[in-house]
């Protein structure tokens, strides 16, 4: 089956499952609510980060929706079912990453623009310039984009939406933070670190916007890439 036509039958498997339409909305709310409420009470000495605070929230979200995505394949025999049909595991499994990255990035990015516009509201004359808020209102979508295809590519290893959570919430949530206070150099590298420096007004570190969003792409693909193996060496 050629790629357009099982990428098709992917996006309708998405939209049509309601826990997956509903982690797209998280990611919209969670986000600028948090934001939101961080612009209020920010100190601003980062105006870009005080703006953008909510994605660390919001990437919970975007999290939830690549795990859950991939994770359901592999309940009720669905995937067996798909791959009658596209016995090309390969083909499959990019048809399914490319479902997930199309809506989450432009979630992500109507999400950025959304966020920025109400941080300039909120913060005034001590907001981001329009130069900075665009550039962290397109880091948003592409950050969120591949922290969705982190954990795609995860599930497909795990074969378990609840065991990738479980791995990355507390990691996204306590670990690198921990690692962030014991090393910088450590921390500079963890994906989740690295693709934030775009919603930063500065940063001190070795990588600026978009070599530290290249970072997280290297995370996310050696995520899928380890997907495909699995799925490729193991039974269906």
């Amino acid at each position: 089956m050629p790629f357009r036509p099982v990428l098709h039958a992917e996006w309708i498997k998405i939209r049509t499952l309601r826990s997956l339409l509903g982690t797209l909305s998280a990611v919209l709310l969670a986000t600028v609510a948090f934001s939101g409420l961080a612009a209020t009470g920010s100190d601003r000495t980062d105006p870009l980060f005080s703006v953008f605070l909510g994605v660390s929230f919001g990437q919970i979200a975007a999290v939830a929706f690549g795990a859950t995505a991939v994770s359901s394949d592999f309940r009720g025999g669905a995937l067996r079912l798909a791959l009658s049909a596209v016995p090309d595991r390969r083909r499959w499994f990019a048809a399914k990453a490319m479902a997930i990255a199309l809506p989450v990035f432009a979630v992500g990015l109507v999400t950025g623009l959304v966020t920025l516009v109400l941080g300039r509201l909120l913060l005034g004359a001590d907001g981001p310039t329009w130069a900075q808020g665009m550039r962290g209102a397109l880091g948003c979508g592409v950050y969120l984009t591949l922290m969705a295809l982190l954990a795609a590519g995860l599930a497909a290893v795990l074969r378990s939406g609840t065991a990738t959570l479980g791995v990355l919430i507390p990691f996204l949530l306590t670990v690198s933070f921990v690692i962030g206070d014991m090393s910088g150099s450590v921390a500079d590298v963890l994906p989740d670190r690295a693709g934030q420096v775009v919603l930063h007004t500065s940063w001190d570190g070795p990588l600026g916007p978009w070599s530290g969003l290249a970072v997280t792409a290297v995370w996310a693909a050696a995520a899928l890439l380890a997907g495909a193996r699995s799925l490729r060496r193991r039974d269906a």
